[in-house]
């Protein structure tokens, strides 16, 4: 008889062994994801559209409008490094995170191609120490690994955003949109419970990310743009893309919204 629940951290962590690839008769986890990721990672020449080093086009557009400016930046669940790479080449002090080993040691490869300084930490975002993730962070950057989480560990994931981005700072997210068949599971937080499967990952609504992100103010909302095959840029429209702004407690709470869905 095992009686292990005492704390929070002990109730996430029980959850999290729900998703775990043993409990899916082999399908993907998350407790266990290291291993999945290090096998997606492990193939550099797969055809995969986010293994090419180009940015999300969106993240270019919000330098380019201005919108966010060079200062400390943090990459949650860099893969191998793209937006890292970017943001560091034009004067950004990046400190970049994957829970893959394979997908950090290409992302360091291709920080000393292209000569720019990034550091590099391998391990789990919830777990690692402040003396690790430092903070503050005028920019924290997501591109697709918060549609990897299961519901509980949004939780977690508000935790570090709290904890490190510094006011006045923004959240860039890119997830998966509801509508987009086979591109993210719409199924209910309930349910996915009861599959203990998270289906690849979970489509949000636009109302859904706004609920979940309420204590940040929305800057702008909308579908990632589809870039051709030849442009330099990343860029698919099964994506949403948003960025969000912590303000300062002297600005009001004034909540301006570009939605372009």
């Amino acid at each position: 008889m095992d009686r292990t629940v005492r704390t929070v951290d002990d109730l996430l962590a029980l959850l999290d062994g729900l998703f775990t690839s043993e409990s899916q008769a082999g399908r993907l986890g998350t407790g266990d994801g290291k291993d999945f990721w290090d096998r997606f990672y492990a193939d550099r020449s797969r055809p995969v559209p986010f293994f090419e080093a180009k940015p999300d086009e969106n993240l270019v557009a919000y330098l380019d409008q201005g919108l966010i400016a060079p200062g400390r930046a943090l990459d949650l669940g860099c893969g191998a490094g793209r937006n890292a790479l970017h943001l560091a080449s034009h004067g950004f002090e990046v400190d970049a995170l994957d829970l893959s080993p394979a997908a950090i040691a290409w992302a360091e490869d291709r920080a000393r191609q292209a000569g720019v300084a990034v550091r590099f930490f391998r391990g789990d975002a919830f777990a690692l120490s402040t003396t690790e993730l430092t903070g503050p962070y005028d920019l924290v950057v997501d591109s697709g690994c918060f549609h990897h989480l299961p519901p509980h560990r949004r939780i977690s994931y508000l935790a570090l955003l709290d904890r490190v981005l510094a006011p006045g700072g923004h959240l860039a997210l890119t997830s998966f949109a509801a509508g987009e068949q086979g591109m993210g599971s719409e199924l209910a937080d309930a349910d996915l419970y009861h599959e203990r499967d998270l289906q690849g990952g979970l489509a949000y609504t636009p109302e859904a990310l706004r609920r979940i992100f309420s204590d940040l103010t929305e800057v702008e909302l909308r579908r990632m743009r589809q870039e051709p095959r030849e442009s330099p840029l990343f860029g698919v429209p099964f994506l949403w893309t948003a960025l969000f702004r912590r303000d300062s407690p002297a600005s009001g709470g004034v909540h301006p919204v570009h939605d372009l869905a």
